[in-house]
């Protein structure tokens, strides 16, 4: 993802610090007692500016949402937006996925979400792919037994790589499409497949799952 470097970034991630974990670490097994009244604990693995966080939030009081992105300029415009719309069910976690270990305790989340990951075409950077077995392992131990993990790319040939791996590491995989919105939109679009959507471009998705 290529964001410009935002203005005044630090009093603006200062601003809305209050959505922000600074030490996601001291939480691990304890999300949901933060908000007690959640039912279920879900994650979003690179939020980008978060127009997906923050309509999932909203659609979904009930769930806690946590979003996760590397990119400072681009999360501070997701924090910004779910400030703006008051949500008290989302919080930002300023890392990537390979502290997830660290930041969950086994089995404690219910989702994880995916979309438009980095598809890291050379096969040689394959490990780095958010779907390669290495971090399928990672996710495994982090979900519930039979959580579910949806994941969205455009791009054909990382969604085949991600079902081939999916299967041979023996997860599930249900409401596979090759072409989401070949009816008309459906369910909550992030900002890249809002522009996608528009150029005609064609959605992959599938939910995988695994009991454990």
């Amino acid at each position: 993802m290529r964001i410009r470097k935002k203005p005044n970034l630090i009093p603006r991630m200062e601003r809305v610090s209050y959505i922000m974990e600074s030490d996601p670490a001291a939480l691990r097994g304890l999300w949901k007692n933060s908000l007690p009244e959640a039912s279920s604990l879900w994650l979003e693995i690179g939020c980008g500016k978060g127009r997906f966080t923050a309509e999932t939030a909203g659609q979904n009081p009930d769930c806690f949402l946590v979003a996760i992105e590397k990119v400072p300029e681009a999360m501070v415009v997701a924090m910004e937006l779910c400030d703006h719309k008051k949500l008290s069910n989302v919080r930002f976690i300023d890392g990537d996925a390979l502290a997830l270990p660290i930041i969950f305790e086994e089995k404690e989340l219910d989702r994880i979400y995916i979309n438009f990951c980095d598809p890291w075409p050379k096969s040689r950077y394959a490990k780095h792919r958010l779907t390669s077995p290495e971090f399928l392992k990672i996710y495994e131990s982090v979900l519930k037994s039979g959580g579910e993990i949806h994941f969205k790319t455009d791009n054909n040939p990382l969604f085949e790589y991600s079902m081939e791996t999916f299967i041979e590491e023996g997860w599930q995989l249900s409401e596979l499409t090759r072409n989401l919105h070949r009816n008309g939109p459906v369910g909550i679009m992030t900002d890249y497949e809002a522009k996608f959507y528009a150029q005609g471009l064609k959605i992959n998705r599938l939910v995988a799952k695994k009991e454990t």
